[in-house]
């Protein structure tokens, strides 16, 4: 039998990893364009298309943890999580094309449809991100494997990112020719079929290797209680919903930042490429930073580094192109060494709760921190599109002082002081490098005495 502490072959490491690729053809046009699409194209309001983000995470709130609960109970021949990766892979992306479609409805049936789409498509990402994201706790019970996994991971998440912030925007206007409608549908068609296709491989090229032990009965209230108690968990947690706020925040604004403050808008695409090789740079050190220095100190300090660098846009002139670009490659290849950090402490939190209470419940926690993503996704896209009605914004018009200014605070300022706050909360994160390999070493004994 294979031992938990398995090394895993470059083969699997890449399969896994292009499961992030599938989800982020979809997950980073959501973050970039999503309010972008419902204000300038779909022909929504911001205050509306920021409700609408919010109110679906109230049906999140109930979805989210049921999913967690179904996962951790699913048992097939394929295992509790690969399975649904393969069985929701063509509904993520029928969602996904769909999500990005304009139908040719009044203003209210608009809205109806967009909140039926976007919360389909929202329960669809559960129940494919959650087993996705939990089967990497449980793929491999070696610290730097763990590691190394989530480097690839975030690689191969962030070449999605390069392909959607590099060619989206170029190829709604290509297959659009002046009709963004059309644009986005034509678009969204090719990087849903894609996400299809890449669903499937990391399906097949996958293991699970860790498993509850025989003996466990946990109930799903035990469960519930372990996660309440869990004080790594926590910390978890609201880091995640401050960090996606922040990420939804920024990110949903930097099209209208080089449309409107910087006059630009063919840079948006040169400006996000740049960056997010430079992310791509930084994850290459995130492993030997994190197993010399531990995965929470390298995390407060990327975060640091990340909100001072976003800071510095709001000393920047919207002129000063050179200044600009050089100080969002700096930035992002400092937030490069935090990305694959999440979800590799996100397996950590999994195997301190089996330490601690003798009871192992991945999907439960991974779903509490998918809901945390989830609810900072919309949040942030909710409060970039409060924020732009407050300051004055009116879509496809020359920006009021007011409505620029809203904008570049939304890019500077407002970021740079969550970064700050999601670096704080890792204070309140208890697991340091020694704890890690105590609760490695232990729990390898322990799984060694029921896989004998």
């Amino acid at each position: 039998m294979s031992t938990i502490s398995e090394k895993l072959s470059v083969k699997e490491k890449v399969g896994y990893a292009l499961g992030d690729t599938a989800a982020n053809f979809i997950f980073q046009t959501m973050v970039m364009f999503q309010l972008v699409f419902y204000t300038d194209t779909f022909g929504i309001s911001a205050v509306a298309a920021g409700t609408l983000l919010v109110i679906v995470r109230v049906w999140d709130a109930i979805f989210d943890p049921i999913m967690g609960i179904i996962a951790d109970r699913t048992k097939t021949k394929w295992g509790k999580f690969r399975p649904w990766i393969l069985w929701t892979a063509l509904p993520f992306g029928i969602m996904g094309f769909l999500t990005f479609v304009t139908p040719d409805f009044s203003s209210e049936g608009k809205l109806i449809y967009a909140y039926v789409t976007y919360i389909i498509l929202m329960m669809i990402y559960s129940a494919n991100n959650l087993p996705y994201s939990a089967l990497s706790g449980v793929m491999t019970g070696d610290l730097g494997e763990r590691t190394s996994l989530s480097s690839y991971r975030f690689v191969f998440a962030m070449l999605a990112q390069l392909i959607i912030q590099g060619l989206a925007l170029p190829m709604v206007h290509h297959f659009g020719g002046g009709d963004s409608a059309k644009g986005y549908q034509y678009t969204m068609a090719i990087f849903s079929a894609l996400a299809v296709v890449l669903f499937v491989i990391t399906f097949s090229t996958t293991r699970e290797r860790i498993q509850p032990a025989p003996t466990q009965k946990a109930t799903i209230k035990e469960h519930f209680a372990d996660l309440l108690k869990n004080g790594p968990a926590i910390a978890m947690f609201f880091l995640t919903i401050v960090l996606f706020i922040t990420l939804a925040m920024r990110g949903s604004i930097v099209v209208y930042y080089f449309r409107y403050y910087v006059g630009q808008e063919n840079l948006f695409s040169m400006f996000n490429v740049l960056g997010t090789v430079a992310t791509i740079i930084g994850i290459f050190f995130s492993k030997k930073l994190s197993m010399r220095f531990g995965k929470r100190n390298v995390f407060i300090t990327g975060l640091f580094g990340t909100a001072f660098f976003t800071m510095t846009f709001i000393f920047i002139p919207s002129s000063d192109i050179t200044l600009l670009f050089a100080s969002e490659i700096i930035r992002q290849f400092v937030y490069g060494f935090t990305i694959p950090l999440l979800w590799a402490m996100m397996a950590d939190v999994a195997d301190y709760s089996e330490w601690k209470n003798n009871r192992r419940a991945t999907g439960i926690i991974f779903a509490a921190i998918v809901f945390g993503l989830k609810a900072g996704l919309g949040f942030g896209g909710a409060i970039a599109g409060y924020i732009l009605s407050l300051y004055g914004y009116v879509p496809n018009i020359e920006q009021t002082a007011s409505a620029l200014n809203g904008i570049m605070l939304t890019m500077s300022l407002f970021p740079a002081i969550t970064f700050a706050i999601c670096a704080v909360i890792l204070f309140f994160y208890k697991i340091n490098k020694q704890l890690e390999i105590q609760i490695t070493d232990e729990l390898n004994e322990r799984r060694k005495s029921f896989q004998s």
